[in-house]
């Protein structure tokens, strides 16, 4: 059975958690996978097949940001005939990037990473709105299969765009446990939040939670990594490093006293698993897939609460060793092997 990994829409850098979990899988089936494998990536996005074997679509446009990608998306609609011609010889096709572009008359898996624009209208104007239910809605409704990473998400995927439980297949994203280990670093006295300024990511009530923080532990410092933070003001203590490397990120996990993660909504929720496998303590919003991702390995807040917020986390940081060993255990639950094996039976399945 010969499938394409269509990997087209992908800027890296740009697309946060979907591009992690999308070279997540394809370096899991490059490494365990069992059937044949291509991937089909732009030129911009090389590599992103994680070792398998990659097809540079020269007639899908270059897109480095995510404007760019929109009026490449657009072109690409307009050019399907040429598209489809580098798609030949497939007997099925997986969008991990949820958008099926190009479409083809073959068996199709789509993933949905999340129906945040239909649970929270409100963080998105009325074009992002319009996209996303045209382009992600509409590739889901089309697909034979629907991947999600959480019965959560797999909840409202069912209700939201109304398709049969049974096409709607939960598979939990992995973490590369080769990467993300414990070490030898001793803790420090910050708390990490990894993420872009989304307005879902919530970070102004994670800046008042701080400043709270701080009155009792002046020492205190936050630091946040991921792109988009440039020429944004932030609080005393805080320090912005943007995007970093895996290997920094990975250091900046095993040193820190905590990961405070007061997302509003996540589809499934990798860095505090991420940061689990590190041994660092967790503590998480109640929202969304959170709760499922981390069990009973994470302390638990109300991410509208401030207070709440800071009462946690400073509970975390009197008990570290005790979220750290509960994070490590529930971490190695979570492998890309199992997440391929599950991802092989739906292509099977068609």
């Amino acid at each position: 059975m010969r499938v394409g990994i269509s990997l087209l829409t992908l800027v890296p850098g740009e697309v946060g958690g979907a591009e992690t979990a999308a070279r997540g899988l394809t370096s899991g089936l490059a490494d365990v996978g069992s059937l044949d494998y291509q991937a089909f990536v732009a030129a911009v996005a090389r590599g992103a097949g994680e070792g398998l074997p990659e097809t540079v679509v020269a007639d899908y446009g270059d897109a480095r940001t995510v404007p760019q990608r929109a009026f490449a998306m657009g072109l690409g609609a307009l050019r399907q005939g040429r598209l489809r011609r580098a798609y030949a010889g497939l007997d099925a096709v997986h969008y991990p990037l949820t958008i099926a572009l190009p479409s083809l008359e073959i068996p199709t898996v789509v993933t949905v990473h999340d129906l945040q624009h239909l649970d929270l209208p409100h963080l998105f104007s009325r074009a992002e709105r319009l996209f996303r239910r045209r382009l992600y809605e509409g590739s889901a409704r089309r697909a034979d299969a629907v991947i999600v990473p959480s019965q959560f998400v797999r909840r409202r995927v069912v209700e939201h765009l109304g398709l049969p439980p049974e096409r709607v297949h939960s598979i939990p994203w992995g973490i590369d446990c080769a990467r993300y280990s414990s070490g030898e670093e001793r803790r420090e006295d910050f708390l990490l939040y990894p993420a872009r300024p989304w307005p879902h990511k919530n970070h102004e009530r994670l800046f008042e939670a701080f400043a709270l923080l701080r009155r009792e532990r002046p020492e205190l410092e936050l630091v946040l990594t991921g792109g988009g933070h440039e020429g944004r003001p932030v609080p005393a203590g805080v320090t912005v490093k943007g995007l970093v490397s895996a290997e920094e990120l990975v250091s900046l996990y095993r040193r820190a006293a905590c990961l405070v993660f007061p997302s509003l909504y996540e589809g499934f929720g990798q860095p505090p698993l991420e940061a689990m496998a590190c041994g660092c303590p967790v503590a998480a919003s109640n929202a969304g897939s959170l709760p499922e991702a981390c069990g009973e390995a994470a302390a638990l807040f109300d991410p509208n609460d401030a207070e709440d917020i800071a009462a946690v986390v400073a509970a975390v940081l009197e008990s570290p060793e005790r979220f750290g060993a509960a994070g490590l255990e529930r971490a190695a639950q979570f492998t890309w092997a199992e997440t391929v094996r599950k991802h092989e039976a739906v292509y099977r399945s068609l």
